[in-house]
């Protein structure tokens, strides 16, 4: 049986720390990611396509630049994260306003690996996004570097 996906990638900036890092990766750090949508379907449309690029565009890439792109991502457990907000509850004088959560601050149920952020979006996000459309979202990579990356199927 003849398999056809397509893809489709989005690059976004963000930051992030991954917490009980060894090395310097434990710090607040940032990256130019390039993250790689792959979907496929039972069969194709009647055009010939498994789904039309801009429906991926609009769906999958507009979640990243919503959710992630230009934000710092944290851990809801790491300890970073709440010392962040007990400043931003301080006061102003603290200088820390700015980190509104959910504009600036995003606090994510996993430590963020690129393992860990390719995995949300092929479990969580994709099928949320795509249900209805008979397509699914089978492969996600994330690269951190142009020499590193993680993928999940």
């Amino acid at each position: 049986m003849r398999v056809i996906t397509v893809e489709r990638y989005h690059d976004i900036s963000c930051g992030h720390r991954v917490c009980g890092h060894e090395t310097k990766c434990r710090f607040l750090h940032g990256h130019n990611y390039r993250i790689t949508f792959t979907c496929t379907a039972d069969s194709l449309d009647p055009l010939g396509r498994v789904i039309d690029f801009s429906v991926i565009k609009d769906t999958l890439c507009e979640w990243l630049e919503t959710h992630w792109d230009h934000k710092m991502l944290l851990w809801e457990n790491d300890p970073v994260l709440a010392q962040m907000r007990k400043l931003a509850e301080a006061g102003p004088e603290f200088g820390v306003l700015d980190l509104v959560w959910g504009e600036s601050v995003v606090a994510t149920p996993f430590n963020p690996t690129a393992e860990n952020m390719a995995t949300h979006l092929l479990d969580v996000v994709g099928p949320e996004l795509l249900a209805g459309c008979g397509v699914r979202l089978i492969r996600v990579r994330v690269e951190e570097t142009r020499k590193c990356s993680a993928l999940a199927e």
